[in-house]
């Protein structure tokens, strides 16, 4: 029976919901923080957006003269921030000049006395405003990256008016950089990256670019701790030397200063592959904790024997704390560090189970999983979504190292995948046969062994293809970022070259050069270049 003060309140409130079950709870997404009214209502088109993160849209600008490392700082920041759930595009003022201009001549453009030059920059500012106007305000985005040099006051305040008007929060990010050899090697690598420079010779790109340089020279006023006292931004000094930190308002300015403070721009390559074959493995069972099968075990010898060729500067291995991986890594005969983040993904009560037995027992887990892989929570386990936080400390410190091989488990890698390839979700590559007669006649002709080299070209998808990245066993990823891009191959350490059916590789033809570079034009798509810090060969 019903006591009758509770049938009293009942009777009252007959709108009381009733509170969902434990196991709904888990399977439903975090609520807005912030949404937009108008006149005292919600905005019903804005309403439907994704989840929220921040209070209200942030415009980060970027601040610095050429060869200061804005674009790569913009792209890594960007990155960062759409890997964590914050939607984030980056607006690059260089990009809408190349559209207008279609044909870059010389430095003669950025000239002060120029006038058609000052013109057509204004305008192509103007026009990249526009669009984070739309992009913040109609699709949905939450930061916004304004990737230019802003090197006068007057051209920041004209932002920050931009952005009150607008209702966003503004965050400056400077770079300054007095080292001539770090200057001189950002110069080279926009040299090899930029659009601008794709038909010139080296000492021609260096001679212009540098002109470009002084015409900014003059009129550059940097970031006053006194006049721009009431401005939010951190000053980034020779390359992480020292930093400048003001008026950090929010949760996401923290973040943001928190993320560049542990990133560098010192070339490196991240190489990324997954534990040998586990007995699990064998028998077609999700997580657990097995040990190695021969077949495994014989994948560390090879790759214990690949490090080794490669010949890596202060290499640092890390691995989970399960046993997969710290076998894998035992056969190295190299010190190693521990992760337990790098665990794989929780499957809570469906641990150590087929997926056909998953089906039969639990059916409507299957099919919800089936709809959302990403944000899909295994009961008393994680999900992607989950994943993707509990890596955040992995991402800042790899972020932090030099050269790094990651032992780690198919869902953590398809994750650390995902950061490095430019977006929240990983990579929609182009498909062709990964057979030798696709490769070109350089590398057919090398010495042929166990181990096969390829290049992949990634394009930006949804967060939700996250989960379907393909990380084949006996497989090594080698990341090397670069600021127009990042290159990546794939390496097959293993006897069955069938692996890779179904990978969507791209060998490129290359123009060999002491720095090699490909490009390659992808089906229906912009052009993407891609440059290589050493040559690839089939071993």
């Amino acid at each position: 029976m019903v006591p009758s003060t509770a049938r009293s309140a009942m009777e009252v409130c007959p709108e009381v919901p009733v509170m969902p079950s434990p196991r709904q709870l888990t399977q439903n997404p975090l609520k807005k923080i912030w949404m937009p009214c108008k006149n005292g209502h919600p905005e019903r088109t804005i309403s439907q957006r994704k989840v929220c993160m921040t209070n209200c849209p942030t415009l980060i600008v970027t601040v610095g003269l050429p060869a200061r490392g804005k674009t790569y700082i913009s792209k890594k920041l960007t990155r960062y921030l759409n890997w964590i759930g914050v939607p984030t595009k980056e607006f690059n003022v260089g990009q809408y000049r190349r559209e207008c201009l279609k044909i870059y001549k010389s430095f003669e453009f950025f000239r002060p006395d120029n006038e058609e030059g000052l013109r057509i920059r204004k305008q192509c500012a103007s026009a990249a405003l526009e669009d984070v106007r739309h992009y913040l305000g109609v699709e949905g985005g939450q930061v916004a990256v304004f990737d230019a040099t802003n090197t006068t006051r007057e051209r920041r305040e004209t932002i920050t008016r931009f952005a009150e008007q607008n209702g966003y929060k503004v965050f400056f990010v400077e770079s300054v950089c007095e080292d001539p050899d770090i200057i001189e090697q950002n110069i080279v690598q926009v040299k090899l990256g930029s659009p601008d420079y794709t038909n010139c010779k080296t000492e021609e790109a260096v001679e212009d670019f540098m002109m470009r340089i002084k015409c900014y020279e003059n009129s550059y006023q940097t970031l006053d701790e006194v006049l721009d006292r009431e401005l939010s931004y951190i000053k980034i000094i020779d390359v992480g030397r020292q930093y400048l930190v003001n008026r950090v308002l929010d949760h996401i300015q923290s973040r943001i200063v928190y993320y560049l403070m542990n990133t560098h721009i010192t070339p490196r390559s991240i190489y990324l592959c997954r534990h040998g074959e586990s007995d699990l493995n064998v028998k077609g069972r999700i997580g657990g904790d097995s040990g190695l099968s021969p077949r495994g075990k014989e994948f560390g010898k090879r790759l214990k024997q690949f490090i080794l060729e490669q010949n890596i500067k202060e290499l640092k291995v890390w691995t989970s704390q399960m046993k997969r991986t710290i076998q894998t890594a035992e056969a190295l005969g190299a010190p190693y560090e521990q992760w337990k983040a790098l665990n794989e993904i929780d499957a809570g009560v469906c641990e150590e189970m087929m997926y056909e037995e998953i089906q039969d027992h639990f059916p409507l887990e299957f099919a919800l999983r089936d709809q959302d892989k990403y944000r899909y929570r295994y009961p008393k386990g994680e999900s992607y979504e989950d994943l993707v936080q509990r890596l955040e400390p992995v991402i800042m410190e790899l972020e932090r190292q030099e050269n790094v091989l990651v032992i780690c488990h198919q869902a953590v890698m398809r994750c650390l995948l995902a950061y490095f390839l430019d977006n929240s979700a990983g990579a929609a590559p182009c498909h062709c046969d990964p057979g030798l007669s696709s490769l070109p006649a350089w590398q057919q002709a090398a010495p042929v062994s166990h181990t096969c080299y390829f290049l992949l070209i990634f394009f930006p998808c949804p967060a939700e293809k996250l989960p379907y990245l393909k990380c084949p066993l006996h497989t090594v990823m080698k990341l090397t970022p670069v600021a127009y891009g990042k290159s990546c191959w794939l390496l097959q350490l293993g006897e069955h070259s069938r692996l890779f059916y179904g990978m969507n590789l791209i060998p490129l033809a290359f123009v060999i050069d002491d720095k090699m570079t490909g490009q390659k034009e992808g089906r229906g798509r912009k052009t993407v270049n891609v440059e290589l810090k050493c040559c690839v060969f089939r071993l």
